[in-house]
């Protein structure tokens, strides 16, 4: 019988009671986080006696035990999918209007609410906001990632104009300059 703290993340086993399953996490000193299939994970001493090995896998210095990836991952799809934070119009444009006089007399003034276009400006910002999040995490190169950052960047600068239409001054774009 093999030595039970020298089990290796994915070695398969077979429990009398749970079935077959498969080490996930050996960080705990005493006991192993087994996942069972019909069962889902559970902690087995490490001194329990009735477990089958069915493959043993050898320890490899470079494995990640479960934990570490939910960890990795929570990292990685946190800040997509976790709620943007509230971004307020400043109180002077709400319920106003854009006006978009065409230079030709002939054609006809398009208004726009206020809101609508600041909704826009803000979910620009979000999506160049995990943009930088993507490219940062990504496989290119340091020098492209730097070159796309900058581009980046200046997008930002470009909409600085629209500052004006935002409440508190920590939600302005900022570009090179600033």
């Amino acid at each position: 019988m093999e030595e039970r703290s020298a089990l290796a993340i994915g070695t398969r086993i077979e429990h009398p009671k749970f079935g077959n399953g498969v080490i996930i996490e050996d960080e705990n000193i005493q006991t192993y986080t087994i996942y069972f299939p019909d069962h889902g994970e559970v902690d087995i001493s490490k001194d329990f006696g009735g477990l089958v090995i069915v493959k043993l896998v050898e320890k490899d210095a470079d494995s990640v035990s479960l934990s570490e990836v939910r960890k990795i991952l929570s990292k990685i799809i946190e800040p997509l999918v976790a709620p943007h934070q509230k971004v307020e119009i400043a109180d002077k444009w709400i319920g106003g209007t854009m006006i978009l006089n065409p230079g030709k007399s002939d054609l006809q003034a398009k208004e726009i609410p206020i809101d609508q276009f600041f909704h826009k400006i803000v979910m620009t910002r979000d999506r160049l906001r995990v943009m930088e999040q993507k490219v940062n995490s990504s496989n290119l190169a340091d020098d492209e990632k730097i070159d796309i950052q900058q581009y980046i960047t200046r997008i930002y600068g470009s909409l600085t104009t629209f500052n004006v239409l935002f409440r508190d001054k920590e939600d302005h774009f900022k570009g090179t300059g600033s």
